[in-house]
């Protein structure tokens, strides 16, 4: 993995109007990025970000993606719906989606299997609380998660993105030090290439509190290959900053 990746996740946050002056100002200023950057967006924005970026480098997804093709699922989005605006990536296992909505394992892996099957790239969202940490259980919890997602989608599992994101860092301020979160990264690709041999394709992203401050000693490490970026991917200068990090 050459090129980093920046992916914001804006979560429940946005307005028509908030959204047109943050991406008019991220448009702006990745004109000279060289990493590839994304935005994830709440599912009622997607026709406005489409056409804000439909002349940017910006790519943009979605926070959520239903494990059902279609039917009785009431205010489910079905991955063919997000294929009709132009979505590029759908954040799969949040740890927000995995604690508040339930959802499983297994439950992960076939989002990341509707989402393949539409031509949209799953962000698979794999990550240990702070309890299991210190219990020990960090490779235990996140080699199970994305143990799940490589049985379900193994003949195509080179095309997912991974997301290394410890709970106890999410929205906490904390975060864990590189050297930490290049040791779950390191795992994670031995993990990855056992199953694909295409592994050194699949970017893995970190994604605990990532920030302008903390982003460059990440992104540093060897197997971070970019970042999930939460509250910082809300300022213009702060996810623009990151990204700026990620072009060195």
């Amino acid at each position: 993995m050459t090129r980093k990746l920046i992916v914001g996740n804006w979560k429940m946050n946005g307005s028509l109007a908030a959204n047109h002056d943050l991406l008019h100002a991220i448009n702006a200023g990745l004109t000279s990025s060289s990493c590839q950057a994304a935005v994830c967006v709440p599912a009622p924005y997607f026709a406005q970000v489409q056409h804000l970026c439909a002349s940017s480098s910006l790519l943009w997804g979605a926070q959520d993606v239903s494990a059902s093709d279609s039917g009785a699922f009431t205010g489910e989005v079905s991955a063919a719906m997000l294929r009709d605006f132009g979505v590029r990536y759908a954040l799969v296992g949040h740890s927000e989606r995995r604690q508040y909505h339930g959802e499983t394992d297994e439950v992960v892996a076939l989002k990341a299997q509707r989402a393949l099957s539409a031509g949209i790239t799953p962000i698979v969202c794999v990550g240990e609380t702070l309890a299991q940490r210190e219990a020990g259980q960090t490779a235990e919890v996140v080699k199970r998660q994305l143990a799940a997602v490589i049985h379900t989608n193994g003949h195509c599992i080179s095309e997912i993105v991974v997301a290394y994101e410890p709970v106890w860092a999410i929205g906490t301020g904390k975060t864990a030090t590189p050297e930490q979160a290049q040791e779950v990264h390191a795992m994670l690709r031995h993990q990855l290439s056992a199953a694909s041999a295409h592994a050194d394709k699949i970017a893995i992203l970190y994604g605990g509190s990532m920030n302008a401050s903390n982003a460059a000693s990440l992104l540093s490490q060897q197997d971070i290959d970019g970042g999930l970026v939460g509250g910082a991917s809300l300022k213009a200068a702060d996810f623009l900053s990151i990204v700026a990090a990620a072009s060195q």
